[in-house]
């Protein structure tokens, strides 16, 4: 007899929202023994539409917890954009306004205030390149701030380690119809061993461990984005232990060992 396991990825929060996609997503969900949802902000929008037409189970992405992993060394990615010794803040995303880049930009002047030897990363391109970089340049933060532009998938490790703090305030635009289902780039950043400070857009608060591997804050409110990302400048010592946190946590419940297992019991189970 056969199973069949339908899988949602993020985008269908939005679509669930709207009729004609809903009604299409309806009747997908009716043919199917289960669907799968990747947090339980993605299971909250979609169980109201779907709940009653299929079972629902959770089966999130995974790391590659042997490509992301603290002994990679960031130091060439260092070396090339002159970042020497400075502590570090990376953002690895595409720029684009839900992910909260320019909400970065905005709060780093109070970093500067209190570590003015720091410097902020943004990795990847986008359609939000040009007016970052115009931000950047109209806060005279072109001594502390650098935009790689888009980088190859095999260079992404070097560049989360190239980081002491991971940091994306992403936050919910379209009224819920953009949002973050899971953000795997706080994931991927604490498999290599940094402490993380993600926004509160949708399944983003699921990939932090609040106090334990990271913060998440207002991403709306640059004060609350620079005070968490001094606090963690402050005390090298205590994002170390939770950049450790992290990795230890990922291992056991994002791997992709972990995933597997639970993919191999949903196609089992009838």
């Amino acid at each position: 007899m056969r199973h069949l396991v339908g899988a949602t990825h993020g985008h269908e929060t939005g679509w669930v929202a709207l009729p004609g996609s809903r009604q299409l997503m309806q009747r997908i969900a009716s043919g199917l023994d289960v669907l799968t949802y990747i947090t339980e902000f993605t299971r909250a929008r979609l169980a109201p539409a779907l709940d009653g037409r299929t079972r629902l189970a959770q089966l999130s992405p995974g790391v590659d917890v042997d490509r992301f992993t603290p002994q990679v060394d960031g130091a060439a990615v260092r070396r090339r954009h002159g970042l020497g010794e400075a502590p570090v803040v990376v953002c690895v995303s595409r720029l684009v306004a839900r992910k909260g880049q320019d909400v970065l930009v905005e709060a780093w002047p109070q970093v500067l205030a209190r570590h003015p030897d720091a410097r902020l990363l943004l990795v990847g391109g986008g359609p939000d390149e040009a007016a970052l970089r115009r931000a950047v340049v109209a806060r005279g933060l072109e001594g502390s701030v650098v935009l790689t532009g888009a980088v190859d998938a095999a260079e992404l490790p070097a560049h989360y380690a190239a980081g002491d703090v991971f940091a994306m305030p992403c936050r919910t635009r379209r009224a819920g119809l953009d949002v973050e289902g899971l953000g795997m780039v706080f994931l991927e950043a604490a498999a290599v061993g940094l402490p993380v400070v993600a926004g509160t857009s949708g399944g983003a608060p699921e990939a932090v461990q609040e106090g334990v591997t990271g913060h998440v804050v207002d991403p709306r409110s640059p004060a609350a984005v620079a005070a968490a990302l001094t606090g963690l400048l402050d005390d090298p010592a205590r994002a170390r232990a939770m950049g450790a946190a992290g990795r230890s946590w990922v291992e056991q419940r994002w791997s992709w060992t972990t995933i597997a297992a639970t993919f191999t019991e949903l196609l089992e189970k009838h």
